[in-house]
């Protein structure tokens, strides 16, 4: 079920989830200081396209924190909102409700993606 989720997730718009995800990579690593936090958005593109069978476990330290800080103020807002008003469109309908929630997920994870693994689903 989860591979059919992820065809459907790419072909009515997670594409656009992944492409924002990969330009905020690019922004990232134009500098050698952010290359770190390029990488992690590369990471995260590929849970863009592909979120169905996946999970997020959240754990971190202080590092996580203050990249979370850096993060937010630079990248995460423009992402998260862009999950948002994406998740709340696709919730008006009862088909849309399952990508709906991936767009949550989505969300959550723009506005803190250090100290979070993707993990498969059980």
């Amino acid at each position: 079920m989860s591979c059919l989720g992820n065809i459907l997730w790419v072909i009515f718009g997670g594409i656009w989830q992944g492409l924002g995800w990969l330009l905020a990579g690019v922004l990232w690593c134009i500098t050698i200081v952010g290359v770190p936090i390029g990488m992690q958005c590369f990471k995260l593109a590929g849970l863009a396209c592909f979120p169905f069978g996946k999970e997020v476990v959240y754990s971190g330290g202080a590092v996580s924190f203050l990249l979370n800080v850096l993060w937010l103020i630079f990248s995460g807002i423009p992402l998260a909102l862009s999950a948002c008003v994406n998740g709340a469109l696709l919730c008006v309908t009862i088909v849309g409700i399952p990508f709906g929630m991936q767009c949550f997920k989505l969300a959550k994870l723009s506005l803190a993606p250090f100290g979070a693994q993707v993990v498969a689903q059980r």
